[in-house]
């Protein structure tokens, strides 16, 4: 038997994707304003004092959670619409990329405050250094693993049981 109702398909209710180039411009405007938001908090949680080893760690950590759990939803609604599921599966996905995400960001900021000579620009250029690395990763793992959209094939009708002769 074939499905004539045309919301039974498993896609029927999932939001079109606005392409690669779409998805990529709306990823880099929603990542500009995630990228001020987490670069204020960092600027600020560094204002109020912690500006030294291991507060300014957990100064970029905070204002990484802040910076990514923002971005994640803005893009959950507005970039990746199209593979977006509710369920446990891809809020793991999530919490996975993320978690590693965090690691890196924090990693590479750490790296660059050690190899970068002392200057006012210092803090600066080691959380764009270490934002960028971690931008590229969310992208990449977000559209072809946290928000992989489903396959479909135009040419095949979407089955609802064995069709009978």
């Amino acid at each position: 038997m074939v499905a004539t109702d045309p919301q039974a398909g498993p896609t029927a209710a999932a939001p079109s994707s606005p392409g690669l180039f779409g998805q990529l411009i709306r990823f880099g405007l929603i990542g500009g304003f995630c990228a001020l938001t987490d670069f204020g908090v960092y600027q600020g949680l560094r204002a109020l004092g912690m500006d030294a080893t291991p507060w300014v760690d957990i100064a970029r950590a905070l204002s990484f959670i802040v910076g990514t759990t923002t971005a994640f939803f803005l893009n959950r609604k507005f970039t990746f619409a199209g593979g977006r599921q509710e369920g446990a599966r891809q809020i793991g996905g999530f919490v996975l990329l993320y978690a590693v995400t965090f690691l890196v960001a924090v990693g590479v900021n750490r790296t660059m405050l050690h190899v970068l000579p002392e200057s006012a620009w210092k803090a600066t250029f080691g959380w764009v250094v270490s934002q960028a690395t971690a931008t590229v990763i969310n992208f990449v793992m977000l559209k072809w693993v946290v928000f992989r959209e489903p396959r479909t094939s135009a040419a095949s009708p979407v089955l609802t049981s064995t069709e009978e002769n």
